[in-house]
């Protein structure tokens, strides 16, 4: 599709169902009571009565006791460190160009981006990466993300061929909806200000008619609409969480990790979470007293026991009726909760293709598991981590690439534009303890030389670097071979 016709259905019909299932991995991702409330309580036919779609009377507004575990925003925050807690490496052949790219990509602070955007990523089934520039706030191209519910993309052959980025404005309101629509095509970025309603695109609209996109017409061309690039290549680039989407089969696009599905999993753990924090409230100690231990406080307001009282007036009660003060506190269950949240924790993880170690569960390894079982479940985040780089290299590689042919059209660079190969590390590093003992063992059984233990250590450096810290070592510990020269001097 080009740009919304006028009085177009929005979003799109064909795919409203998208967006709706992206509004419910929103709620999980977010975090938020109130928006899980709102998308199950709109929910007439479910499979089963979840927490969140009851609206019984300790539900309702001012007294809802129902509580929510984050272990669907602790999933994809997992799934983003995993792939940029540290930063991949981002290398091209020429000299010029690397030392440009690096400048560009630690001025666009493009770590904290990735960061962002892979979290959003895993919890709402991809994103974009757009390659675009803003001469009045930078010099220099920007790197930027969109959410997948912002997003119109036009596919062919499975790949991406043009996208309709969208946002509401400010102003808007539930009569009027202000909405700006970005396309990307290859070659040309049009821009076009509509005013609608909430379910529909409305009238297209002058850009000067709303402040948020007044400022884009001094970089539109003549046909009023649009501004070419520069460059051939399209300025976006789609990454999908995971592949293929189950719901959408034969769709390019992603699924999010909620999507196993492991809404059950969720919902049944805040259940348990809130069932588990009913049993303290009702197990806090409470006194019953006869009416006689009761200090009235007035025509009116009632009457209260004062518990640090020591001497009470005369009762007028026999003795021996049932008169003294009894203590009321119920059991908590805290082992069957605290097993059964594991439990739903446990399975939520592996269906979302991450070991149990990853949210927080078996950190200690397990009395009753082995070293083998715990290698064994964190193969499960590793072989998930480097299915999700796979996708990250092809679509970074494209943005970055579309970056710096931006940077030679409109900024002058003098680097040549070349495609960046994207590198990820072998895996999460490890701790400083696991890697010393892993030094330890190896130097124990003599199975490596100083200089391949200190390139454990410090993968980064050289073999310069690795040497001369090698040399050092050898000489401070003794174990340096000593110069011929000083043992068997040669004969004058």
């Amino acid at each position: 599709m080009a740009l919304p016709e006028n009085g177009a259905a929005w979003p799109p019909p064909e795919w409203a169902a998208y967006y709706d299932r992206i509004a419910v991995d929103d709620a999980w991702y977010s975090g938020d009571r109130g928006r899980l409330a709102r998308i199950y309580g709109r929910e007439t036919k479910t499979p089963r009565r979840r927490l969140w779609a009851r609206r019984s009377s300790a539900h309702r507004p001012g007294r809802d006791t129902r509580l929510h575990v984050p272990l669907a925003g602790d999933i994809a925050q997992t799934s983003a460190d995993m792939l940029f807690a540290d930063m991949p490496r981002v290398v091209v052949e020429d000299a010029r160009t690397q030392t440009r790219l690096d400048q560009l990509l630690a001025d666009g602070h493009t770590q904290q981006m990735l960061l962002s955007a892979a979290e959003q990523c895993a919890a709402l089934s991809g994103v974009y990466l757009r390659a675009t520039w803003d001469r009045e706030l930078v010099d220099r191209p920007l790197l930027t993300a969109v959410q997948p519910d912002n997003a119109i993309p036009e596919w062919r052959f499975g790949m991406l061929a043009a996208v309709n980025f969208w946002r509401e404005l400010s102003g808007s309101t539930t009569q009027a909806v202000w909405r700006h629509v970005e396309r990307h095509e290859p070659g040309r970025i049009a821009h076009a200000l509509y005013q609608g309603s909430g379910d529909n695109i409305g009238r297209r609209v002058p850009l000067t008619e709303h402040p948020d996109t007044a400022a884009l017409v001094g970089s539109i061309e003549q046909d009023g609409e649009s501004t070419t690039t520069g460059i051939r290549r399209l300025t976006a680039a789609y990454v999908p969480n995971m592949t293929p989407n189950r719901l959408h089969r034969g769709s390019p696009i992603g699924r999010s990790d909620y999507a196993a599905p492991i809404y059950d999993q969720l919902d049944s753990l805040d259940e348990v979470w809130t069932s588990w924090m009913r049993d303290i409230r009702l197990a806090r100690a409470r006194l019953i007293v006869p009416d006689g231990y009761l200090r009235s406080n007035g025509p009116g307001r009632g009457a209260s026991f004062d518990e640090d009282a020591e001497v009470y007036a005369q009762l007028n009660m026999p003795p021996t009726e049932n008169g003294g003060i009894t203590l009321s506190q119920f059991e908590i269950r805290v082992e069957e909760h605290q097993r059964t949240a594991e439990a739903l924790t446990r399975q939520a993880a592996q269906s979302a293709g991450y070991a149990a170690r990853s949210c927080g569960l078996d950190q200690d390894g397990g009395a009753a598991r082995t070293a083998t079982e715990v290698d064994s479940d964190d193969d499960k985040s590793t072989i998930t981590r480097r299915k999700k780089a796979g996708h990250w290299k092809q679509g970074m590689s494209d943005a970055l690439f579309a970056l710096l042919e931006l940077d030679v059209a409109h900024f002058g660079s003098g680097a040549p534009a070349e495609r960046p190969r994207v590198e990820f590390p072998d895996g999460v590093a490890e701790s400083p303890l696991d890697t010393a003992t892993t030094l330890d063992l190896l130097n124990r059984a003599q199975a490596v030389s100083t200089a391949t233990r200190v390139k454990i250590l410090h993968p980064e450096w050289n073999d310069t670097e690795v040497a001369a810290e090698a040399a050092a070592i050898l000489r401070e510990t003794g174990t340096a071979a000593p110069d011929p020269g000083d043992t068997y001097p040669l004969a004058a």
